[in-house]
């Protein structure tokens, strides 16, 4: 397979394994909820490298659909390279604007996106999926890196996406109408990764036949796809016989049913069926023979709208996005309208095309993630489908920007409310919905613990030693501080006795009594994180102990 290579691609192919985690800081002022919960539908403010790593305790394996619209890397975005890696070449680049004639933006471009798709994919759900907005900038590039991350087996499409129908008038020689969106998987061998699309529209019209079981449309059993045929699908070809009076077909010929029918294409040459005998045998009562213009009978099955379950017919999504709705003047008339006649985004995406992407990715209790989030057009997708049809998605948003509040959480309170001026009636009543606001706070310097400076919060240690320890989700509301216990999972009941107070930790240690201040036995072991203890392996042992040292055992854990 071919690999991709850039300059500084040894220093951040593992980077995301040494980020910090850090605070996520509460702010009740900004958030739309009467409790803040990491629970709730979450905006959080900060470089979104260390919020995506912050979020992995709570997160990590439960996104189900992210979608992404990072810079697309043109030279007038005014971005600039800030992470700040160890590598003189690369402290070099740091805040330092990437414009069209920097050689290596490129290579900044891919040393910025490595990272935080490594965390991104951690964050997904095993049978989860990422959508990238891109252009021709960085497609190539961003699809090698995506093979290069998630496994090119792990490619379901690119998907052409009609946002300027009239063509940018500023490129050189061809107005461009047209970007991308770059779909995977985490695993693309898990059937739920994408969902059908139901039919609507114009797909509707062809259901333009109606018999007891509803409307249908007429579709032909004969596969016209040349590429097929008689010699190389042998156990497709054979006759179909038709009643010519009733038009119902038979794979016995009789008096009754004596029209004998063989898939052959328009030049006489015999082709296949689409189905097999046993099918055929099956389903008669929703096939009939049809006689054509030529003379020539042909053989058609009943497509049905609605299905036996009663939903409508769904079909696969296209690789082609040409709707109206899906424009970029769509998606700015819109923040025009919610933010009273002015547009703070030149480009924002419309909501139409994110819940698009949505549909096709999730259902309607998942978790949905942008970690580039801008004006929040896909809490606002999230929050306009829940509408719609009663579900229950959330969504997590991290914005590094100022304008995190100003912007993006304020375009979120307002279409909560209503927006008096919108066009579409749901958005004018408003969408219901909460969230709450963070702000990134200090790393949690494990080490700091030997030296009692910046200590964490005693829930800001859980988290981290929870999901070092289990790799699972973060309960916050099941601590209980007093005895230690904060949580568990299908092996462990897990205990933390730790204080953010040095005299506290030299002094504590995991005696006999607060072992067995810990209940009897049940059928789970506990694993207990203390600064030290005060029992040998036989004790711990007899009461299904396992110790982790402060912070010895949880830095070794994290590596």
């Amino acid at each position: 397979m071919a690999q991709l290579k850039f300059k500084g691609k040894q220093f951040v192919q593992n980077l995301h394994l040494s980020v910090k985690y850090h605070e996520l800081v509460p702010v009740k002022s900004k958030s739309l909820t009467k409790e803040v919960s990491l629970n709730d539908n979450l905006i959080i403010h900060g470089d979104n490298l260390l919020a995506l790593k912050a979020l992995l305790p709570a997160y990590a394996g439960k996104v189900k659909c992210i979608y992404i619209d990072p810079p697309y890397n043109t030279g007038n975005e005014k971005w600039a390279y800030n992470d700040n890696v160890n590598s003189p070449m690369m402290q070099e680049w740091l805040g330092k604007v990437v414009d069209k004639d920097d050689l290596t933006r490129h290579d900044k471009w891919l040393c910025m996106m490595m990272p935080r798709l490594k965390l991104l994919r951690e964050l997904l759900s095993d049978n989860g999926v990422i959508f990238i907005s891109i252009d021709d900038n960085e497609i190539n590039n961003l699809r090698m890196l995506m093979d290069d991350i998630f496994g090119e087996h792990n490619f379901i499409g690119c998907l052409v996406v009609q946002l300027n129908p009239r063509g940018r008038t500023l490129d050189r020689f061809i107005a461009k109408t047209h970007e991308y969106i770059l779909l995977y998987s985490k695993n693309a061998l898990l059937e739920t990764s994408i969902n059908l699309v139901t039919k609507e529209g114009e797909a509707l019209s062809e259901y333009n036949k109606e018999d007891k079981k509803g409307k249908f449309r007429k579709l032909e059993l004969r596969n016209r796809n040349p590429v097929f045929n008689r010699n190389n699908r042998p156990n497709l070809f054979f006759p179909i016989y038709v009643n010519p009076r009733t038009e119902k077909v038979s794979l016995k010929r009789d008096k009754t049913y004596s029209v004998e029918v063989l898939p052959r294409n328009s030049e006489g040459v015999d082709g296949c069926w689409t189905w097999g005998q046993k099918k055929v045998k099956e389903n008669t009562d929703i096939l009939l023979g049809r006689k054509v213009s030529t003379g020539a009978w042909r053989i058609y099955r009943k497509d049905y709208l609605l299905t036996d379950d009663g939903k409508t017919a769904v079909t696969k999504a296209k690789a082609l996005w040409i709707e109206k709705e899906i424009n970029n003047e769509n998606g700015k008339e819109v923040l025009r309208e919610i933010f009273n006649g002015e547009s703070p985004f030149d480009f924002p995406k419309s909501v139409d095309l994110i819940k698009k992407c949505i549909k096709l990715g999730s259902g309607d209790n998942d978790i949905v993630l942008d970690s580039f989030s801008g004006s929040g057009t896909t809490a606002h997708a999230v929050l306009d489908l829940n509408k719609e049809d009663g579900g229950n998605r959330k969504f997590v948003l991290v914005e590094c920007e100022d304008y995190a509040d100003k912007i993006t959480a304020e375009r979120i309170r307002r279409i909560t409310k209503g927006v008096p001026k919108a066009k579409d009636e749901e958005l004018k009543k408003g969408l219901d919905g909460s969230f709450s606001f963070f702000e990134l706070g200090k790393p949690i310097e494990i080490e700091n613990i030997l030296s009692g400076k910046n200590l964490p919060s005693f829930k800001e240690l859980a988290r981290y030693v929870f999901y070092t320890a289990t790799g699972e989700e973060f309960k916050e509301k099941e601590v209980d501080i007093k005895s230690g216990y904060i949580g568990e999972n299908d092996e462990y009941e897990v205990y933390l006795f730790y204080k953010p107070d040095l005299a506290y930790l030299k002094n504590t240690a995991l005696t006999l009594d607060r072992a067995k201040s810990l209940g009897p036995f049940r059928k789970k072991k506990r694993l207990v994180f203390a600064p030290t203890k005060y029992l040998d392996q036989e004790f711990l042992d007899e009461l299904r102990i396992e110790f982790a040292q402060l912070p010895f055992e949880i830095y070794r854990m994290a590596r």
